[in-house]
């Protein structure tokens, strides 16, 4: 036990903070019953606070400094990781803890995709990375050389952090002179006997969140009214009990609000501002509602998955929930946003506090308005965060594997695709049964 030290990928919300909390619980539960001694187990967020810390990179020095003579592994897992002690003693006994090497789930990209940059666009399935969820072994011994190439480098050359486990994987493979991921079975996508970690899927964490307590906010423009906004209407708006539809011009058709910003083609600050400044007021005749929804007009999500997600949070403190991305966060100076493609969730308690005159106001109209408002959360003391529910992207740009647990909330983009039925086979059941059941 004393060669593993695991570290969970842990954030500061209260709801994730019970979740890595039980996992490192659980872990020294089952060491006791094997009589292995107790392992040392991280929560990053609170061991090794920085920005970046969930893109791993920023934690190495500072493991590398700590554990390098008394550990032969470095275990990363996610909060929503269970861990098999038994069988993951057994599966790194079997491989030679002083070598240049790093294990995990592999999984690859069926084709170029933007989330990884367009990378390896001629072959991408020749490039592997982890499946974070499933469990990343690393040695201290590659451990030791990653340490001493930050050392020289610093960070990576990206100053956006989007995917951790293919931006790792990039890093460590350092352009074909580092090392390659080993597929390692036992580090599972899903459950099974010979299992060392595996992904859990979603737990709702009490009675489903009441439909009226939601305000859904809709991202529009004149061009897009006949061709976006009718899909929009056709799946999943249908299921929701408060959506506005908010545009640069006032279509009684559908109908649409007009809050007098102009439409551009980069950027929404001025939009999405006026949005939640239009949302503070509507809020004081809107005491049931808890939530606000902003999503693009071709992202496609499930209402009734987002009433159970929002089980495990609470309105009454500011949180702002979605698909995390980062800027800068390499360096300590950085900050992390909600990607507003795949929808982003703000308390009614942060969108009161980020209405405050002063706390947030655009550069321009075109600034991007995720990243701005990442910004002004990070300057409220608070800290966003993520969900791996949430996507920015369409299904086909994700390795099937790893959405294999099928308990996605959103996806986002029409581009060369069907969003009906994309919504059909995500989410539709899930909302049809819903309203059944309130029925």
């Amino acid at each position: 036990m004393k060669d593993i030290v695991v570290i969970i990928l842990s954030q500061e919300n209260e709801h994730h903070q019970r979740l890595a909390e039980n996992l490192k619980n659980d872990l020294h539960d089952q060491a006791e019953s094997l009589q292995q001694g107790q392992p040392v187990v991280h929560l990053s967020h609170r061991d090794f606070p920085h920005v970046g810390g969930w893109t791993v990179l920023p934690l190495v020095p500072h493991l590398h400094a700590l554990h390098k003579d008394n550990s032969s592994w470095m275990f990363f897992v996610e909060d929503r990781t269970k861990i098999e002690l038994k069988n993951l003693l057994h599966t790194l006994n079997k491989h030679d803890g002083g070598k240049l090497l790093w294990l995990g789930h592999a999984l690859h990209d069926n084709e170029a995709t933007i989330i990884h940059h367009f990378a390896f666009y001629d072959n991408p399935q020749q490039f592997k990375y982890p499946n974070m969820a499933s469990g990343v072994a690393i040695t201290t011994t590659l451990l030791k050389r990653l340490a001493d190439r930050l050392k020289r480098q610093n960070s990576p050359q990206s100053d956006f952090g989007i995917d951790n486990a293919h931006e790792l994987a990039l890093f460590v493979w350092d352009k074909g002179s580092g090392q390659v991921l080993q597929h390692e079975p036992a580090l599972c996508i899903k459950e099974e006997p010979q299992c060392a970690s595996f992904p859990t899927a979603f737990r709702q964490c009490g009675e489903m969140v009441d439909k009226h307590a939601i305000y859904f906010a809709v991202k529009t423009c004149q061009k897009f009214h006949k061709e976006r906004v009718p899909v929009v209407k056709n799946t999943w708006a249908q299921h929701a009990a408060k959506i506005e539809f908010f545009s640069d011009v006032a279509d009684e058709a559908i109908p649409t609000i007009s809050l007098g910003v102009p439409n551009t083609e980069q950027g929404h600050c001025g939009k999405t501002m006026a949005m939640l400044h239009y949302f503070r007021k509507e809020l004081e005749n809107l005491p049931q509602i808890k939530w606000i929804v902003i999503s693009d007009d071709d992202t496609i999500l499930g209402v009734s998955r987002i009433q159970q997600l929002l089980t495990c949070y609470n309105a009454s403190t500011p949180v702002a929930l979605g698909e995390r991305y980062g800027y800068n966060v390499y360096s300590s100076r950085g900050y992390n946003y909600i990607t507003g493609g795949g929808g982003m969730v703000f308390s009614k308690t942060l969108v009161q506090q980020l209405t405050q005159p002063g706390v947030c106001e655009c550069p321009s109209i075109n600034a991007p308005d995720d990243m701005f408002l990442g910004l002004c959360i990070a300057s409220l003391g608070v800290s966003v965060t993520h969900s791996p529910l949430f996507h920015q992207a369409r299904p086909v740009d994700y390795s099937p594997k790893y959405l294999y647990t099928k308990d996605a909330v959103s996806f986002h983009k029409h581009w060369m695709i069907d969003p009906i039925n994309v919504y059909n086979k995500w989410f539709a059941d899930e909302d049809l049964k819903k309203v059944k059941n309130w029925e």
